[in-house]
């Protein structure tokens, strides 16, 4: 689906054009179009990649979707892939922006996501002396938005492990919940990592070296965005090993309960013992056994098992197994 189209410039915009339109301004000198499109059809793929002239296996991947985060050069035109992990209902969703950035035009194709980009066209467009850099500044704003996004979902990741953290420590809370909740949080932090670390490496292929074309005058901008990056993969370093450390407290805990248990379940066992002890004793039948006939013998010996295990109470007590 065609969401924008339109003509810029010197830093200006010029007009919202047509489909049709598109190559007749992408000959005059000077004017770069930007198209953005979501979850488009194979039609349409086909329609831009006639208008201008892009590489049939980026089409491709840019059909298919779900690749990794990564960056192609087609001669003068570079395809870009990057993840736009997105918070819903508790859940991490990946969604995917592909851009084909080329000398005098800008195409961006979202998928799987509803949150456009309108705020980085406003933005462009509010400020003529940097667009007009053209589409290589269009390329970096698209980025730059794309990390943005990364901060608060980062941010939500770290504030839902600090109240599992709290969850370890109350006597309320299912101390398999916790791990399995602490398992699902690894697995959002990895499908994060999936996202950043792979555009590490694209950022720095566009301001270090041998930039492509399309980013020359603009590198400094890239820096900034790969610096972005560089500190959201600091931070989930930090938190995975938050969460491992959490995953250890978490089974220390079970352990502790366990051995609580174990320990009471032991000294019950030994105030059971004793008189068990006794009275098996005293039950085996035979004729001459001590105090057997002596009339004070029966209340003699259930004050022995009772002083016994009043002892055993005290001391287990004292000791905090009780």
């Amino acid at each position: 689906m065609l969401v924008n189209c339109a003509a810029y410039e010197d830093g200006r915009k010029v007009a919202d054009i047509s489909r049709e339109q598109i190559s007749e301004y992408l000959k005059r000198p000077g004017t770069f179009v930007w198209v953005a499109l979501k979850d488009p059809t194979p039609a349409e793929m086909e329609q831009m990649r006639e208008e201008f002239s892009l590489h049939h296996l980026a089409v491709e991947d840019a059909l298919k979707g779900h690749q990794r985060p990564k960056i192609e050069e087609y001669g003068d035109i570079v395809f870009t892939v990057c993840h736009i992990p997105e918070v819903r209902d508790g859940a991490l969703e990946i969604a995917e922006l592909d851009v084909f950035a080329g000398p005098n035009f800008v195409l961006s194709i979202r998928e799987r996501t509803e949150q456009g980009f309108v705020a980085v066209r406003q933005r462009a467009e509010a400020e003529p002396n940097l667009l007009k850099h053209g589409a290589g500044f269009v390329f970096y704003a698209l980025l730059d938005n794309v990390v943005d996004r990364y901060f608060p979902v980062v941010d939500a990741l770290e504030t839902e492990l600090e109240k599992l953290e709290r969850s370890i420590f109350d006597p309320d809370t299912a101390a398999r919940s916790n791990i399995q909740a602490l398992y699902d949080l690894k697995h959002k932090l990895m499908d994060m990592r999936h996202a950043v670390e792979p555009l590490i490496e694209v950022l720095h292929k566009l301001y270090g070296g041998r930039v492509p074309l399309v980013c020359i005058g603009v590198q400094d901008y890239f820096r900034d965005v790969y610096d972005h990056l560089l500190r959201i993969s600091t931070q989930l370093d930090g938190l995975r090993d938050m969460v491992t450390t959490a995953l250890s407290v978490n089974l220390s805990m079970i352990t502790l309960a366990e051995n609580e248990v174990t320990k009471r379940l032991a000294s019950y066992a030994a105030l059971v013992a004793v008189p068990t002890l006794i009275a098996g004793i005293y039950g085996m039948n035979f004729k001459n056994m001590p105090e057997l006939d002596w009339m004070w013998g029966y209340p003699v010996t259930l004050a022995v098992m009772g002083g016994i295990d009043g002892y055993l109470w005290t001391r287990f007590r004292k000791s905090g197994w009780l």
